[in-house]
């Protein structure tokens, strides 16, 4: 088993509060992992964490073969974050905003193209600013530059947020898509039902530390 995520005791502090207070947990490639608890359990740092975006105050942080405590910056093109924040740019178009993501990341034109075909993301759209979009087109937008990258690690803050039913399931096809070619995914989601239907395991966190930690009884992605 191969393990893209190995946290052991690992701390992470927002100022001088433990967002993560001693979590503990294993992903292996091709697993899709559901965090769920309550709001400030720390989901969201953790998920930064696995980013390289949150530092490692103490504890053991590997991600991607990748040393948290001593090296992120290089983790940063094999991952992809989609957090609350869009990480747009207003004043670019759609197709400049994810090509601009997908040149971060070294990948391609090519890369930017096909992973706006992926959202469904109408031909329309790609030459409108970011800031003429809706909501739900902004978000599209977001997982399409963060899909652009062609990350290894997939993590997602609420991946359906602010999308129709459409671009619901959308995004559980590409989720289930991602972990069967061999990428892993790390999600927190407040969307218990849908979630859970996609999610190969479901961790839980509060108070900055995993809780519980539950395989479901069924194959997802090759992974049971």
């Amino acid at each position: 088993m191969e393990l893209v995520v190995h946290l052991r005791s690992t701390v992470s502090l927002l100022g001088r509060f433990p967002a993560l207070a001693g979590v503990d947990l294993d992903v292996a490639r091709g697993e899709i992992v559901l965090c769920k608890g309550p709001n400030g359990a720390g989901k969201t740092t953790l998920l930064r964490t696995c980013a390289g975006l949150v530092p490692v105050a103490s504890g053991e942080a590997v991600v991607l073969g990748h040393d948290l405590t001593t090296d992120r910056s290089a983790l940063r093109p094999r991952v992809g974050l989609l957090g609350h924040s869009t990480f747009l740019y207003d004043d670019l178009t759609v197709s400049d905003n994810v090509q601009f993501w997908a040149r971060a990341a070294r990948a391609t034109v090519a890369d930017a193209q096909a992973a706006l075909d992926r959202l469904a993301v109408p031909e329309r759209l790609r030459h409108v600013p970011v800031n003429r979009l809706s909501a739900g087109q902004r978000r599209r937008t977001s997982f399409a530059a963060m899909l652009a990258r062609r990350p290894e690690l997939w993590l997602l803050d609420e991946p359906h947020a602010g999308l129709d039913q459409s671009g619901r399931d959308l995004v559980d096809g590409l989720m289930r898509q991602a972990a069967a070619a061999g990428a892993t995914v790390l999600f927190a989601s407040h969307e218990l039902e849908r979630a859970g239907s996609v999610a190969s395991r479901e961790v839980t966190i509060a108070g900055g530390v995993v809780q519980h930690d539950t395989a479901h009884q069924r194959e997802v992605s090759g992974v049971s």
